[in-house]
């Protein structure tokens, strides 16, 4: 080996190591009982979405989401999301650490039922909510007979359906970047004389501003898109408990057009939010 090549050598491994090639992949060659069923399922997914696209009223759009339901639903939508995403971050983040940073028995369980609420059915999730906080609920009977609060088919009921089924998606954002985060960090702030909450508020929460900002993110767009948790629990009030998703069910029955409108709404949304996300997790290595 050559002085230059040695030195080349020495260069790579102080910034990390020799660097990988990428091997890209070519559409060419591709075998047609795999491209047939790829190309069905990708019109199989888009189709709906042109479809919207093309029935939308464009020349009455901007009167449409100006009206006055529809700025209600609107606007009760995105205050009961964002309401809901800061219930998930002040409750969220800490049980992400806990699981990522602590050792304890059942712990798999734990993150077991943290995550339930993805593959629970929305509905379902409604109801558990109502046994659980409605009047006659197992707490929900101290808080109306203690605090006189009830919380069913009012605006916070809203906040906390969506809360809910949106908390999971922050809690495993989170849970994974703190894995892939070095713990050696918050050890070395604990050598230096700072207690575990002060790492975990100086060293850890810079760390993990990345991960936390996209679980917030897909909390607040699922949170906005929530609709069988809502309805189950909250009810369908215009107003005060009538999000987006349920206006667009309404809407659907009397006025299609209007329906379409708030639906494009809730899909330029979900657009951003994948457009916010793109460099995070729909980039290759």
């Amino acid at each position: 080996m050559t002085r230059l090549d040695t030195s080349d050598a020495a260069a790579q491994t102080l910034k990390g190591g020799p660097r990988r090639r990428r091997v890209r992949t070519t559409g060419r060659g591709v075998p047609l009982p795999l491209l047939l069923p790829a190309l069905v399922g990708l019109a199989f997914l888009l189709l709906p979405l042109l479809a919207l696209l093309v029935r939308a009223p464009w020349r009455s759009l901007p009167s449409r989401l100006t009206s006055t339901e529809v700025w209600q639903a609107l606007q009760l939508s995105l205050l009961s999301a964002t309401a809901a995403t800061a219930v998930c971050l002040v409750l969220g983040v800490p049980l992400a650490w806990v699981l990522a940073r602590t050792e304890f028995p059942g712990r798999g369980f734990v993150r077991a039922l943290v995550t339930l609420p993805l593959v629970l059915p929305p509905v379902v999730g409604g109801v558990a909510l109502l046994l659980a906080l409605g009047r006659n609920g197992v707490v929900g009977q101290w808080l109306d007979s203690w605090f006189g609060i009830t919380l069913p088919f009012t605006t916070t009921g809203v906040v906390i359906a969506e809360s809910f089924v949106a908390m999971p998606f922050l809690v495993i954002s989170v849970e994974g970047t703190l894995r892939a985060a070095d713990p050696r960090y918050e050890e070395a702030a604990q050598t230096l004389g700072a207690s575990r909450f002060t790492a975990f508020r100086r060293v850890t929460l810079p760390l993990i501003a990345p991960g936390i900002a996209a679980g917030a993110v897909l909390a607040w767009a699922r949170a906005l898109g929530e609709f069988g948790a809502t309805i189950t629990f909250a009810g369908n009030f215009p107003g005060r408990t009538q999000t987006m998703p349920l206006a667009v069910y309404l809407a659907l029955q009397n006025d299609p057009e209007a329906a379409i409108a708030l639906s494009l709404v809730l899909l330029a949304v979900s657009i951003a939010v994948l457009a916010g996300l793109r460099d995070r997790w729909m980039t290759t290595s």
